[in-house]
């Protein structure tokens, strides 16, 4: 069908949820690269999604960087098919195009593209309205879309305290954040491609082994609310409860270690009555 018979605005005011659904089938394909080279051939990313569209032929692929569209095309192929994961594959460069700079000496950066790229997500969501509908859907493909960078920065060095931290911040989307970052990954290079999916492996597998330990053994030890109560002279009371959670959140940032014995927290808390609410 030529081009210029698919009026892709009229039809996304006419009906936004097909729309939608036709769009899920080609993000979710089997061959989402074809899929999606025939949405630009028939000015569908022109109509629809002009920021995508901005990535085709951005980057020449061999001197200063990788060329973006095909970098990004390559990501949701890789990505594990979950609406999610593939359509923040799809978005999570887009801030790309508006941020790069290139030093002197030829080096090319795109600092805070996930910050930009977000709030381009908001602008493009506002627009054509297909993800408002599923609210879940548009928080966890913005959140992706923001976090995208932060798996790939892991490093080996990282203490227990910060891979629960990670894990923490990350919450809910921490595996659709480990699995975009997985399929982000698209070098040629043999070996930086198996460090780089080596490293986000070993932070996963760290997280569960945590996460198991945890389960087993509170960070906190048994006592400690009680312990509280005698240091302070304080009645069994809401605050006791909040004292606890706040603790908790200081041993999950590493201001404090876990599982040590009472006296530990007791004096943790006695160093920071304001923090604690007992000034």
């Amino acid at each position: 069908m030529p081009a210029t018979t698919i009026d892709f605005d009229a039809a996304l005011k006419l009906d936004p949820v097909k729309v939608r659904s036709l769009l899920d089938r080609v993000v979710m394909g089997q061959d989402p690269e074809l899929g999606l080279d025939v949405l630009l051939e028939h000015n569908a990313l022109r109509a629809l999604f002009p920021e995508v569209e901005a990535m085709v032929g951005f980057g020449d692929g061999e001197w200063r960087h990788k060329d973006v569209w095909k970098h990004t095309k390559q990501v949701v192929r890789q990505a594990v098919p979950r609406l999610e994961v593939r359509w923040a594959s799809l978005f999570h460069d887009i801030g790309k195009v508006k941020t790069r700079s290139i030093t002197p000496d030829g080096k090319v950066h795109f600092f805070g593209h996930a910050e930009v790229g977000t709030r381009m997500f908001d602008r493009l969501d506002r627009r054509v309205r297909l993800f408002s509908p599923d609210a879940a859907l548009k928080e966890t493909v913005r959140f992706l879309i923001l976090h995208h960078l932060r798996a790939n920065q892991y490093e080996p060095s990282w203490t227990d305290s910060a891979v629960r931290r990670f894990a923490r911040e990350l919450g809910a989307h921490l595996d659709d954040l480990i699995c975009l970052a997985q399929a982000d990954i698209t070098t040629k290079r043999p070996e930086k491609k198996r460090k780089g999916l080596s490293q986000i492996a070993e932070l996963a597998e760290r997280i569960r082994v945590l996460a198991e330990e945890d389960a087993k053994v509170p960070p906190l030890p048994s006592g400690v609310g009680d312990a509280i109560m005698t240091a302070f002279s304080l009645k069994p009371s809401r605050l006791i409860g909040e004292i606890k959670r706040a603790l908790e959140e200081a041993v999950a940032s590493g201001e404090v270690p876990s599982h040590e014995p009472c006296e530990v927290y007791v004096e943790f808390v006695r160093a920071n009555k304001e923090r604690f609410g007992l000034a």
